[in-house]
């Protein structure tokens, strides 16, 4: 694995007034236990989500960086909160969902149905299975997947898919957008899709004032650090795969492939 472009530490920092982790961190088990092939350091801690508490298992280093809570998964769980619209009826996916906090969060808040992803790596899904476990929910359904690799499943039937502080290594992005383009692409069509609620295809919507015509699937991302130019690479790498990105405020961003359904 390539070397961040940043000390996780540093995503921790408040850098520019806007946002910050609004956490609230209580070591309440820490010990030292191993986990797969490696022993590791771990510490479960209380964490503050809207309307609730959740105890998030985390490991003090995890080779593949899935090992603690983002600022973006706080930030982006407060304005899903305030757009649970777009929540309603959807087949869910999270990519790079690490300790599985979002996921869990969104499946005890709204009964979504909501799947994780994270790297090809069965500690990471043990974590997460262990998370919801201790969060008295049934474990999630997880697909694990190294970016760019070929996808388990041959036709995706989500929906939507979500993803919180995943820009941490440009040399990923090219496997992030091989992965996206083929779930926003190759979507399994469903008879039921509108008895299940999901009605929302290529509709006009407004969020935070702006009007915005959704496609299904469709992809709503989190980046709440600023690394440089660095992450335009990303957003500069969509466009050149057929993606079309969007702000919707607060640092969520609206992707979806260039060309409308219909």
């Amino acid at each position: 694995m390539d070397a961040a472009l940043f000390s996780p530490s540093s995503l921790f920092q408040e850098t520019d007034g806007e946002d910050g982790a609004d956490t609230v961190e209580v070591t309440t088990t820490e010990r030292e236990e191993g986990i797969g092939d490696v022993g590791s350091h771990v510490a479960e801690r209380r964490h503050s989500f809207p309307g609730m508490e959740l105890m998030i298992r985390e490991f003090s280093f995890h080779y593949l960086n899935a090992n603690l809570l983002w600022p973006g998964t706080f930030t982006f769980s407060e304005w899903l909160v305030q757009n649970q619209f777009l929540l309603q009826g959807q087949r869910i996916l999270e990519l790079g969902s690490g300790t599985g906090a979002l996921a869990i969060f969104l499946r005890i808040s709204f009964g979504v149905n909501i799947t994780t992803s994270d790297f090809d790596d069965e500690e990471i899904e043990e974590n997460i299975a262990y998370n919801c476990r201790i969060n008295e929910l049934d474990v999630l359904p997880h697909v694990r997947h190294s970016w760019g690799d070929v996808f388990p499943t041959a036709e995706p039937d989500w929906d939507l898919i979500i993803a919180s502080d995943i820009l941490l290594y440009v040399k990923q992005y090219p496997k992030l957008i091989k992965t996206l383009c083929f779930l926003l692409s190759s979507r399994k069509p469903r008879d039921n899709r509108a008895a299940a609620g999901s009605s929302q295809c290529n509709q006009s919507v407004t969020i935070s004032g702006k009007q915005i015509q959704l496609q299904q699937p469709f992809f709503l991302m989190s980046w709440r650090r600023r690394i440089g130019k660095d992450d335009e690479l990303f957003f500069s790498g969509c466009e050149d795969a057929g993606l079309v990105t969007e702000h919707l405020g607060s640092r969520v961003y609206y992707i979806r492939p260039r060309r409308l359904n219909g």
